[in-house]
């Protein structure tokens, strides 16, 4: 049997020995460098730029047009076809560049007046010159990508919306557009990444 005084003596040594090696090494931790981002842009370079809309984005209803135009070609018809028709002829993007007409874009955050031609979106322009404009759905169906048009007035006054389904007119008559489907149709100012 053991002398219980001798295991008291013993447990107490031994945390007496535990608390010493604990205070003499230190109890300062350190962090380790945070690399998230460097994986992130790492992993970033590595996926091919795409043409649609990716997966996750914070788009309202994105990827829903393709189910719609399966339904409505399932339906067929004459009233279709020409809705489609009507469609395409409003598109600015469908205008042939040697006839498009070219406006001077004021980038006021990026400094710069660019010609942008009435065929190529707001946001495309700025992307051809090098800038990081913010943008999701390239849709018109979230406000990513909004800006707003400092010469007053209603946006519409300045720029044709391809498709909209976020702004209202309460919003265009404050000057926001939708720089994504937004297609120049004046001379103007913006100030990029500015939402109602």
């Amino acid at each position: 049997m053991v002398d219980p005084l001798l295991g008291i003596g013993l447990g107490a040594l031994f945390t007496l020995i535990a608390v010493t090696l604990h205070v003499t090494r230190g109890t300062e931790w350190t962090p380790t460098e945070d690399i998230s981002e460097e994986i992130l842009e790492r992993r970033a370079a590595t996926v091919a730029e795409t043409d649609f809309p990716e997966p996750m984005n914070r788009a309202i209803g994105a990827g829903g047009g393709a189910a719609g135009a399966v339904a409505a070609g399932e339906a067929g018809g004459e009233l279709e076809e020409a809705g489609a028709e009507e469609a395409a002829g409003d598109d600015p993007s469908a205008i042939p560049d040697d006839e498009a007409e070219v406006f001077e874009i004021e980038y006021v955050k990026e400094g710069t007046t660019i010609e942008v031609k009435e065929n190529e979106t707001l946001l495309e322009a700025g992307e051809e010159e090098g800038w990081d404009l913010p943008y999701a759905c390239r849709q018109g169906q979230c406000i990513s990508c909004s800006g707003q048009i400092t010469d007053g007035g209603h946006s519409e006054d300045y720029v044709v919306h391809h498709t909209n389904e976020m702004l209202g007119d309460e919003e265009m008559s404050e000057g926001y557009t939708l720089t994504c489907v937004a297609y120049p149709t004046a001379d103007f100012s913006l100030q990029t990444g500015e939402s109602p």
